[in-house]
């Protein structure tokens, strides 16, 4: 991404006329695409490729600790996004980003969502297990049974970047686990939109 620092000058001649103003862009700060950049031509023109598809695998994952206002918005995206024809591929989740994008997607077309848990059903808390009813395509992991969940979701959040053209990630800046995530679907060269809730 390129940034500008544009400083506005007034010039004027010596006469006194009216002043006109003037861009300065500096040259120093501009980025350079090299031969060797980790962004070819052909990887932009695959994400781009990508951006005009239209319908895309979109993968919504986030923060559990979410402000009623940003669980309403999120569940309006995912509704939105599935009645473009996308599909919305999250994990399971009681409250947050998750919940509210399996709420929104279940309004939309329930078809259109893919659900990937860290584990099984039956080791998610009554509450999840509940808002999972409906939900025809689940995938379950119990092959991961025995792992803690934090270990259990970080392979579940690469395996839903995994499967998605595009990353919507809610988080903080101090989430580690949600960075980790960014950063992997950076390297697979997916689309991402992040948004800061801090």
């Amino acid at each position: 991404m390129v940034e500008e620092n544009i400083n506005m000058q007034m010039n004027s001649d010596n006469q006194g006329n009216e002043q006109q103003p003037s861009i300065m862009v500096p040259m120093d700060d501009m980025d350079i695409v090299k031969s060797d950049s980790p962004h070819t031509v052909d990887e932009l023109a695959q994400e781009l490729a990508t951006i005009r598809q239209s319908a895309k695998k979109i993968a919504i994952i986030g923060s559990r600790n979410l402000p009623i206002t940003h669980q309403q918005m999120i569940e309006t995206l995912a509704t939105a996004l599935v009645m473009q024809g996308n599909t919305i591929i999250t994990s399971g989740g009681s409250s947050g980003t998750n919940a509210a994008a399996i709420r929104g997607a279940m309004k939309a077309n329930p078809d259109k969502l893919r659900v990937i848990l860290p584990q099984t059903i039956g080791q998610q808390p009554s509450d999840v297990q509940d808002q999972l009813i409906g939900v025809p395509n689940i995938v379950e992991h119990s092959d991961r049974a025995m792992m803690t969940l934090a270990d259990a979701s970080r392979i579940c959040n690469r395996e839903i970047i995994d499967e998605c053209n595009q990353l919507i990630c809610f988080l903080s800046h101090t989430s580690k686990t949600l960075h980790n995530a960014v950063q992997y679907a950076e390297e697979g060269h997916k689309v991402i939109t992040v948004f800061y809730l801090d």
